[in-house]
């Protein structure tokens, strides 16, 4: 029993070894790579870059409605922008809801409310976000029902 064991576990040892050993003196090149001969072999080889590539450039002019904003929502943009940029980026949406218009608001992320205001400035509800995700209860129909989303305003930052 005890031999049985010692070679299970020298076996074992051995297999380790030579598994990890041949992950050893692994070479891995990428495209971006600069070529070893100074040249690029035709135009299917990118050349490398400098430019970091982790963020997205933003589009230059985000396609927004560009019907005339009440003075109370162009009030809260200019307040947004005098903010910290939010992560998401905060985004205001006009829709119809009961029979009337509405402005919706995102968050900024986190466990914050988005906002649902009517035509006159006035908060409506809160219809998501919160700790449940779910809002404050006041419009649980308003995601269900709402008709003609148009973009309004998203944070250019």
């Amino acid at each position: 029993m005890r031999t049985s064991l010692l070679l299970t576990a020298s076996l074992a040892a051995a297999l380790f070894a030579t598994t990890t050993a041949c992950q050893r003196g692994v070479a891995l090149t990428t495209p971006t790579d600069p070529p070893q001969t100074g040249q690029t072999n035709g135009v299917s080889t990118p050349a490398p870059t400098s430019v970091n590539t982790i963020e997205p450039t933003p589009d230059p002019e985000p396609a927004f409605d560009t019907a005339k904003r009440p003075a109370w929502l162009e009030n809260k943009i200019q307040a947004h922008f005098q903010a910290r940029k939010a992560n998401p980026p905060i985004r205001i949406y006009s829709y119809q809801y009961n029979g009337g218009s509405v402005y919706y608001e995102t968050s900024g992320g986190g466990d914050q409310f988005s906002n649902l205001y009517a035509a006159d400035g006035r908060l409506l509800c809160h219809p998501d976000g919160g700790l449940t995700g779910k809002g404050d209860g006041q419009c649980t129909d308003f995601m269900k029902v709402r008709t003609e989303e148009k973009l309004i305003w998203q944070d250019p930052r």
